[in-house]
């Protein structure tokens, strides 16, 4: 797995990649992360994509780990200024067709990206994600919005832990959490994106979107899914999963809101013989 940057549209894009030895027919997957997250959730990931002759690029949304953190004034942290980025990242990439994996309260993002794009989507995997507007944001999430206490809280290099963690509903190792914090070891810079991204996540427009385009939605989708999940409900997940069709449902008995990070395997199982089949 090699770590790149690249420069779009003004912004320092930061993405790990993890190419096959030899050249296959099958479409590369873009896996994007969700909060406070970064690519490196993916790093279990990635590896095990590649050996079956898939290339996966994860790239670092604007604003996390290790690509540009710009002012508010000069990125609005807005599901509209993170969809044109990423737009814009793709095709500097010349990534014009590709499998989606989303993930976390980012995820929905990519999903609105998705919707908006989808002559580039072969095929969908939502890993626990918001899909409808019964989904809430974390009490803790939302204080991180919040005035002067979220200027304090986000600067905390603390809260990716605990978040990680009580997401996951089991321990991380220190050596990751080590790099998951780096970024707001590093630079305040960090916990201020992440402020910005909370207050302007304009979640009942996104949910609407979501819940009204998937409807239509005519693409192989894959919902997979930790059931311990302490913010999203398994009832939504399935209940999005019924709405669409050409969808499959799997659950992760034991994984939480993160099942990439403890139960890495399980999603494999599902998730490379999806994307090789779709292709």
């Amino acid at each position: 797995m090699t770590e790149n940057k690249i420069k779009v549209g003004g912004l320092d894009w930061f993405y790990r990649e993890s190419t096959p030895r030899s050249e296959t027919d099958l479409v590369p997957v873009v896996l994007l992360h969700g909060l406070p997250s970064h690519s490196y959730s993916w790093r279990q990931i990635m590896p095990a994509l590649a050996n079956q002759g898939t290339r996966a690029i994860a790239p670092d949304w604007v604003g996390f780990g290790y690509s540009a953190k710009p002012d508010k004034k000069e990125f609005a942290y807005t599901p509209d200024a993170f969809i044109d980025a990423l737009a814009d990242f793709l095709q500097a990439l010349k990534l014009e067709r590709f499998s989606l994996v989303v993930q976390g309260f980012l995820g929905s993002v990519g999903l609105q990206y998705a919707l908006r794009h989808p002559e580039q989507i072969e095929s969908l995997v939502i890993l626990n994600t918001p899909l409808s507007s019964s989904a809430k944001l974390p009490w803790q999430m939302q204080q991180w919005g919040l005035p002067l206490a979220g200027d304090m809280l986000t600067q905390d290099p603390l809260l990716v832990d605990r978040t990680l963690e009580g997401g996951s509903r089991y321990r991380i190792s220190d050596r990751d959490l080590d790099t998951y914090r780096q970024p707001f070891l590093k630079s305040s810079a960090a916990g201020r994106s992440l402020m910005y991204t909370i207050r302007n996540l304009q979640r009942p427009s996104a949910m609407a979107e979501i819940e009204a385009g998937f409807k239509q939605w005519q693409y192989p989708t894959a919902i997979i899914w930790g059931i311990t999940d302490p913010w999203l409900p398994l009832s939504m997940a399935q209940n999005f999963a019924a709405s669409i069709k050409h969808s499959e449902f799997i659950k992760l008995e034991e994984a939480g809101h993160y099942p990439q990070e403890h139960f890495y395997d399980l999603v494999l199982e599902s998730l490379l013989p999806f994307v090789r089949r779709v292709s």
